[in-house]
């Protein structure tokens, strides 16, 4: 029998190595703070603003948009949002807040002052899931496997992010907020938390909740892991859920773990 030439031997290494890993950077959150939570909000949006957290909430008749006391969750300030609309995500834009509506086709926009209500349109084409700032414009999601970038001012369509994960389209993105140039989204009914490179659409992070959840036990139908707002300043990261008593602060600890 002739002996394998180091050549050969090289080679078939090569072919038996596995394939370079092209998923996301698996994290576990780490609870360093638990904070009071209103547990009749069905939380849409949530985000951090000049030293207040500002959420919007859901389902036809209890829809409205509020300024809460990170401490206590004290609601400090709150407007309705029409009682024939379903609230959904919201964003800041300059000196206003922009909220979405679900199946309406409207967008309100609010005063940072007061939370009055500035103006408001009801032509809007889409589905309204969450939405976030970016340098660009505002960006939100409906649903499907696609983030749109929409011009603030008169919200038309600027650019379509198709998302994937491993290559494959990912659906059901809710709840949106940008941190560090990344696009972080709630998936619907998982406890799941994705990072979206919105230059690609690919998902670079993802983040398994499964730990807080367990925690929380919510039972009521719908009670499920929605709402991430982002102190810049201090660095914090918040997360929550719709009817959840408690809001987490957490810091993402990162994991081997893989997804195929």
């Amino acid at each position: 029998m002739q002996e394998q030439s180091a050549a050969e031997s090289q080679q078939q290494a090569q072919t038996t190595e596995e394939p370079a890993y092209p998923g996301p950077v698996v994290y576990q959150p780490k609870v360093v703070a638990r904070y009071p939570h209103d547990p009749a909000a069905f939380t849409q949006g949530l985000l951090w603003h000049s030293g207040a957290l500002y959420e919007s909430t859901g389902r036809v008749g209890q829809s409205d948009v509020r300024k809460v006391d990170l401490e206590t969750g004290k609601i400090l300030a709150r407007r309705p949002i029409p009682a024939d609309q379903f609230g959904e995500g919201i964003a800041i834009w300059d000196d206003e807040f922009i909220s979405l509506t679900w199946q309406a086709g409207a967008i309100h926009r609010w005063s940072m002052a007061d939370l009055s209500l500035i103006a408001s349109t009801d032509r809007f084409p889409f589905e309204g899931w969450g939405i976030t700032t970016v340098e660009d414009g505002l960006i939100f999601s409906d649903g499907s496997a696609n983030l749109r970038v929409i011009d603030p001012e008169n919200y038309g369509v600027e650019r379509t992010i198709p998302v994937t994960l491993n290559s494959r389209p990912l659906s059901q993105l809710n709840e949106l907020e940008m941190i560090d140039g990344l696009v972080f989204a709630n998936i619907w009914q998982t406890p799941y938390i994705v990072a979206i490179d919105p230059a690609d659409g690919v998902v670079r992070k993802l983040i398994d909740f499964r730990t807080v959840i367990n925690e929380v036990q919510a039972t009521e139908f719908g009670a499920v892991l929605n709402g991430i707002a982002w102190d810049a300043e201090n660095r914090r990261l918040f997360v929550t859920g719709k009817l959840w008593p408690t809001l987490f602060e957490v810091e993402l600890i990162k994991t081997d773990a893989r997804i195929r």
